[in-house]
């Protein structure tokens, strides 16, 4: 994929202490989550989702991957809300990036939805080196986690992809600055925020248009089960930045554009 920067070491998995009854029982679960919000997934992407999650539940007993204990939240926190991503995409993408990866969310289960190849990307050695024994234990291809920082990773990977995803990882101004970079013309950038406030979506307007993005679609949903509501932004790039990017690194969360 033309990347360098791999795991470090491989993270030891066990074999999920699970009865299949109780993993079809999970995977029916999923599959009704998804159902809620017209996310349609066959049940081999359910399961492949499903043991990724379980192997994140596996690591995070001696890891701080995830907050969320409860596996029937984290079905709708971490895999529907990933998946979500993927609904009413104006493209089929071909290379994506997942900036702030975390513990592969939504790189992985979007990568199983789709089949597109991509990079998750992480500053945090340990959840890289998690991430990429999570793909190869899944037997995923065209995909693998690297250990960088945004800023330097967008020096070796400008205008390498044609869609950008970030999930939870920051403000909106800094979120449109990091991602910029790795856009292609015409490649877009997805952001998922909670409860954004108005200053942070006018500020993210603002960095938007100085980075040559403009604002091209906005959903807004409630997850199932009351778990938290989500308003999903649709960034395209449309013209060249007016500042160079990416900038030295910390700047955009000292300094911000907007």
């Amino acid at each position: 994929m033309g990347t360098t920067v791999n795991s470090r070491r491989a993270i030891e998995l066990k074999t999920l202490e699970i009865s299949e009854g109780e993993f079809r029982e999970l995977q029916q679960e999923l599959l009704d989550d998804c159902k809620m919000l017209d996310i349609e997934i066959t049940e081999e992407q359910a399961s492949l989702c499903l043991k990724h999650l379980l192997y994140v539940n596996q690591v995070n007993k001696y890891m701080n991957l995830t907050r969320i204990k409860d596996i029937h939240e984290a079905l709708v926190l971490h895999i529907v809300d990933s998946l979500a991503l993927a609904k009413d995409l104006p493209i089929e993408p071909e290379r994506f990036l997942d900036m702030g990866t975390g513990a592969g969310f939504p790189g992985i289960p979007f990568a199983i939805m789709t089949g597109s190849e991509g990079v998750l990307l992480d500053s945090v050695g340990k959840k890289i080196d998690a991430v990429n024994t999570f793909i190869g234990a899944l037997g995923l291809e065209g995909i693998e986690g690297i250990h960088d920082r945004c800023e330097s990773f967008a020096t070796k990977q400008k205008g390498a992809f044609d869609i950008v995803f970030a999930r939870a990882v920051g403000q909106m101004p800094m979120i449109i600055e990091y991602g910029t970079p790795f856009l292609e013309d015409d490649g877009y950038l997805v952001v998922a925020k909670a409860n954004p406030s108005s200053d942070e979506v006018k500020s993210s307007e603002m960095t938007a248009d100085i980075c040559g993005l403009e604002l091209v679609g906005k959903d807004e949903f409630d997850l199932p089960f009351e778990l938290g509501h989500r308003t999903v932004f649709l960034f395209q790039k449309v013209s060249s930045p007016r500042v160079r990017l990416p900038r030295a690194v910390g700047l955009a969360k000292r300094q911000p554009l907007g």
